[in-house]
Formats: C-alpha cells, structure tokens, sequence
C-alpha cells in the first residue's frame, strides 16, 4: 500500500471514528447546528454572533468524541439529558437571523385569528379565569415536559430505547426553528397588542409576559416553537413507549392545551401552531423510516 493510499485510509478511519462517537439523535442536532453555521456565513450578523455559531458543531463533536472516548453508564445517561439543554440553544441561535417583519401578512393573519377567538374564546372562558390559568400554567412549564417524559422511561425501565424518543424529538423542533429566518413574522402579543387580548390574567400570566420580553427572539413566530416542541415530545414518546400510553396521551393533551394557550394568549397566529404540527408530523414519519 503507498503512503498516500495509507494516508486516505487513515484520514477515512479517523473521520469514521468521530461519525461513530456521535448517537443518530446527536446527529440531528449537528445537522442543525452546521445549518446555522452556514447560515451565519451567508448572511450579515455581528462577528461575535459569526463566530460562536461556526464553533459550537465543532465543540459539540469534540465534547461527543471525549464522552465516547472515557464513556461510563452514568456519563451517557448525563450526555442524554445535556442534549435537552441545546433546545434552548438551538432556539437562540436563530435570533441571530432577525430581519424586518411582513406587516401585511400579519394583517391577514390577525383577520383569521379573530375568527378563531370568536368561536374559542366563550369556551375557554366558560368558567372564568380557571381556564386560562391552566392554559398559561402549561405553556409555562414547556420545556419541562420533554425532561418528564424522557424521566418516564426511566422510571418504566425504557430507558434503551430514549435515543429513538430524543431523535424524534430534535427532528421536529429543530426542523421548524430552522424555518423560523424564512418567515419574519412579530408575535400578535407585540405587533396587535390591543386587538383580542386575553379578557382573564394572572400571575402566571405576568411571569409568561415577563419572560417573553427578555428571553424569547425576534426573528419570526412562524412557525411556533412552543408547538413545535410540546408536538415533538409527543410524537417522540407514542414512537418510543407506544405500551406506555396515559404517557404519552397525556404529553398529547399537554400540547394540545400549549397550541390553545399561544391562540389564546396571543402569543402567537393560529395558523403558526397548524404549521408546526404538520412539520412534526412529518418529521415523525420521516423518523419512523
């Protein structure tokens, strides 16, 4: 074998060991984080920004190729539940991108949302504020759904199959966060904030506000993160426990009433749930192959 020829087979090898470091659910998130990447050597953001999103696919694969490396049962256990954290990050990347908004659509948006509140807003208020208390406690504790169902397999000893639940997971959410450039949309809470509002509030509903001032970004609505999420964990829990079913009925119910509550609380347009579904649906079944 000449030296070239060895060269390529070990410069082969070694890419394949670093393929091999890395679970299929990881690699979704690395598919994304490359995308986001690219993106940010396309188009015109701060250099700070630039730099940190070129840098994060590859801190990944290094910090998946260290675990795998010195891999015990409890560091991949840890390396599960850490995945969950880059939800997060995968969302704020995208506020890298934000450009203007399209008012007109908006204006089109808002016309359809009123004929959705016309028929939705007497049965959620039906017994005062208890109804939307629910709604925002639950769009509220979100992100902590995925955590409870992936805690669930755990505890009903499905543990082996949580990479399929994770996959499905990041295939949905993360499919619809990287739609979110495509469509500069302001949530209906800032664009029409005098227009339907919720006629109950609370505590929570303050907190929910509060948050979405500081924490949320500002690139688009649609397609709906929330949904996205609440949606995918769904999908993700019948595909990997169908046997645990008041499981993953009740993450199914806890994204129905998130979808409600973004309608309801004007977070977001009716039609950016819809969207969001039908992406995670897809997804799944793309998963499901």
């Amino acid at each position: 074998m000449t030296t070239a020829l060895k060269k390529q087979v070990s410069t082969k090898s070694a890419m394949l060991g670093w393929l091999d470091a890395i679970e299929p659910y990881e690699r979704v998130l690395l598919a994304f984080f490359c995308y986001s990447a690219t993106l940010a050597l396309i188009l015109d953001i701060a250099a700070p920004q630039r730099a940190a999103l070129i840098a994060l696919p590859f801190a990944l694969m290094a910090a998946w190729r260290i675990e795998a490396m010195t891999s015990r049962i409890w560091t991949r256990i840890l390396r599960q539940w850490l995945s969950l954290g880059l939800i997060l990050v995968a969302y704020w990347s995208m506020g890298c991108f934000a450009t203007a908004k399209l008012v007109d659509s908006q204006t089109v948006l808002i016309g359809w949302d009123r004929a959705v509140l016309a028929v939705m807003r007497p049965a959620v208020e039906s017994l005062g504020g208890l109804f939307p208390f629910v709604l925002e406690f639950v769009y509220l504790l979100l992100y902590a759904i995925p955590p409870m169902c992936l805690a669930a397999l755990y505890v009903y000893r499905a543990s082996a199959r949580a990479p399929r639940f994770l996959q499905i997971l990041f295939l949905g959410t993360l499919t619809t966060y990287g739609l979110l450039p495509y469509f500069p949309v302001s949530s209906p809470y800032f664009a029409f904030p005098s227009v339907d509002p919720p006629t109950y509030s609370s505590a929570v509903r303050e907190l929910n506000t509060w948050l979405l001032a500081r924490l949320d970004i500002d690139t688009s609505v649609f397609p709906s993160g929330h949904v996205a999420v609440a949606f995918s964990t769904a999908f993700g829990m019948r595909a990997a426990a169908p046997e645990l079913r008041r499981i993953w009925l009740a993450a199914f119910c806890a994204a129905a009433i998130v979808y409600a509550a973004t309608i309801y609380g004007r977070y977001h347009y009716a039609v950016d749930g819809l969207a969001s579904i039908g992406i995670v649906w897809v997804a799944s079944k793309v998963a499901a192959e």
